[in-house]
C-alpha cells in the first residue's frame, strides 16, 4: 500500500499507508491510543484530516485496509459493491463527498439510491472530517424503514427496545418490567432480553413467555432473546416461537471468529427465522448489536482504527436485511471511549455511518460505572440522536440494568425525548397504546391516569 503525504507550509507530513492516515485523522479516543494508532498531537490529527479530505473516494476500492485474501468481510465489501450506485459519487474526493452529503439537492431518496455504492471505509472517512452537526444533519436525511409486526424508522417516529433484564431470569420480575415499560409507551421496536442463564432451554422459556404475552394482549411488536445465534438456531429446531435472531457482530473476520460466528452461520439463521413466517407487516428477522472497540478487544483489528472497524461491521449487518441494528456505544468501557465527550462523538458517528450505508440504526445510549461520564452526558446524546432521526433507543427500568450492571436510557427518558421533539411510536404500536388506553387520543398523546383495564388481571396476578 502506498505512503500518503500532505504538505503544510514548509513541512511535509508522511503517513505510512491508508489505514495509518485514517487512524491519524480520527477524533481522539482512548481505544486508538491503546492500540497505538492515534495521532500523536492535535496538529497531526488536523493535517491527517486535511490529507484525507483530498483523497478520491475511488482509493478505498483500490486499497483494502484489511487484505482481501485474509478477511471475508473485506471480500463482502468489495464483492457486493454496487458500481452503478457508486457512479453518482465516483468522481468525488472525501471532502467533496462531505459537501455533497450536506447539499440541499441530496435528499432521502438520493441517499437511499446511493447507499449500495458507499463502502464502510468511505462512510468512516467522511465522518472523520465532519462536525457533530454535520453528522446529525446528514443522518436526519437518511430514512431506513423496516418491519416485522411493527414498522420501524418512519419519519417523525422513535421506537424503543423494552429491555426487561433480570439477574435470575425470574419470570415475575421480567413481567413486571414489561408492564412498567408498556405503561410508558415503550416496546415497539422489540421486547429484548439478555438472559442471565444462557442456554437453549432457558432461551426457549423466555421466548415462549414473551410470545404468550404478545399474543394474549395482541401487542404489535416482536420479541428477541439476545443469545448466541447457535442457541437461537437450536431453539428454532425445537419448535420455539422465535421472532428475531440476535447476534453481536464486528468488522473483521478475526473479531467475528472470536464471537464464534461467520457469514455462513448468519445466513443459515436468517433462513431459519424466515421459514417460521411469524411477521405480519414485514419479514426483517435479524437483530444485530455492534460497538466501537470490539475488534480491538478481540485482537482482530489489523491496525485499523476502532471507528473504521465499527463501520465495517455495518457491511455484515447490511448483508442480512435486519429489522434492528444498534451500537452499544459506551458499553465496553473507558479503555475504548474514555469520557462523555468521546461517547457522544462515537454515538453520532456510528448512527451516521450506519444510516449512510442503509441500515435501520438505533443506539444503546450507555456508559459503564467506571467511565468519566454521567446521565447528563446520556441525556445530551439521546437528544442529539433523536434529532438525527435515530430509529430506536433502549428502555430500561430506572436507566440501570440490574443484570448487565451498566447505565443506559429509561422508559421515562424515551418519553421525554418523544415529547420534546414531537416524536411518536411505530404506527401499529401507537394505535394499540390508544386502544388499550395507555395513551390518550389527543395530539399530545398523554398518558392516562391509572392502570389501563387490559392489565388489571395481570397486575392482580403479579401481586
Amino acid at each position: 500500500m502506498p505512503m500518503f503525504s500532505h504538505t503544510v507550509g514548509p513541512i511535509t507530513h508522511q503517513f505510512a499507508d491508508l489505514k495509518d492516515l485514517m487512524a491519524k485523522a480520527t477524533p481522539l479516543r482512548s481505544g486508538d491510543v491503546l492500540a497505538g494508532v492515534a495521532a500523536a498531537s492535535a496538529e497531526q490529527r488536523v493535517v491527517a484530516q486535511m490529507a484525507l479530505a483530498q483523497l478520491p473516494l475511488r482509493v478505498f476500492l483500490d486499497h483494502a485496509l484489511v487484505p482481501y485474501e485474509d478477511d471475508e468481510i473485506t471480500r463482502l465489501i468489495i464483492d457486493d459493491h454496487d458500481v452503478h450506485a457508486f457512479a453518482a459519487i465516483s468522481h468525488l474526493t472525501v471532502g467533496d463527498f462531505r459537501n455533497w452529503l450536506l447539499s440541499d439537492d441530496v435528499t432521502s431518496d438520493v441517499l437511499a439510491a446511493t447507499a449500495p455504492g458507499i463502502t464502510p471505509e468511505m462512510a468512516a472517512a467522511v465522518s472523520k472530517i465532519m462536525r457533530n452537526q454535520d453528522l446529525i444533519l446528514v443522518a436526519k436525511k437518511c430514512r431506513v424503514v423496516t418491519a416485522f409486526r411493527s414498522t420501524i424508522g418512519l419519519e417523525g417516529r422513535l421506537s424503543t427496545r423494552l429491555q426487561p433484564n433480570h439477574p435470575t431470569d425470574d419470570a415475575t420480575g421480567i413481567a413486571a418490567s414489561l408492564l412498567d415499560g408498556l405503561l410508558y409507551g415503550s416496546g415497539d421496536a422489540v421486547f429484548g432480553i439478555n438472559p442471565a442463564t444462557d442456554n437453549v432451554p432457558q432461551v426457549i422459556n423466555l421466548v415462549s413467555m414473551m410470545a404468550e404475552i404478545i399474543s394474549r394482549y395482541q401487542i404489535p411488536t416482536q420479541s428477541c432473546v439476545l443469545t448466541h445465534v447457535t442457541n437461537t438456531l437450536a431453539a428454532i429446531e425445537r419448535g420455539a416461537p422465535v421472532d428475531l435472531v440476535f447476534q453481536s457482530i464486528a468488522g473483521t473476520e478475526a473479531a467475528n471468529r472470536s464471537f464464534g460466528i461467520d457469514l455462513a452461520i448468519l445466513g443459515e439463521a436468517r433462513s431459519a427465522a424466515l421459514s417460521l413466517k411469524r411477521g405480519t407487516v414485514g419479514d426483517n428477522v435479524m437483530y444485530f448489536e455492534t460497538g466501537q472497540g470490539s475488534a480491538l478487544s478481540a485482537n482482530g483489528h489489523h491496525g485499523v482504527d476502532q471507528q473504521t472497524c465499527e463501520a465495517r461491521a455495518y457491511a455484515v449487518a447490511r448483508k442480512f436485511k435486519p429489522l434492528l441494528v444498534n451500537t452499544v456505544v459506551g458499553f465496553i468501557g473507558p479503555e475504548y471511549l474514555y469520557d462523555g465527550k468521546q461517547i457522544i462523538r462515537a454515538g453520532l458517528e456510528d448512527h451516521f455511518c450506519a444510516k449512510l450505508l442503509g441500515l435501520p440504526m438505533g443506539c444503546d445510549v450507555c456508559y459503564t460505572n467506571h467511565a468519566e461520564a454521567d446521565q447528563n452526558d446520556m441525556d445530551n446524546l439521546l437528544t442529539l440522536l433523536a434529532a438525527a432521526g435515530c430509529n430506536f433507543v433502549m428502555g430500561i427500568p430506572g436507566s440501570d440494568d440490574i443484570m448487565l450492571n451498566y447505565q443506559t436510557t429509561s422508559f421515562h427518558d424515551a418519553l421525554y425525548v418523544r415529547r420534546v421533539l414531537g416524536l411518536r411510536p411505530a404506527p401499529e404500536f401507537e394505535a394499540w397504546l390508544q386502544q388499550t388506553q395507555i395513551f390518550s387520543a389527543d395530539p399530545q398523546f398523554r398518558l392516562h391516569d391509572g392502570l389501563p383495564p387490559v392489565f388489571g388481571e395481570a397486575l392482580r396476578r403479579l401481586a
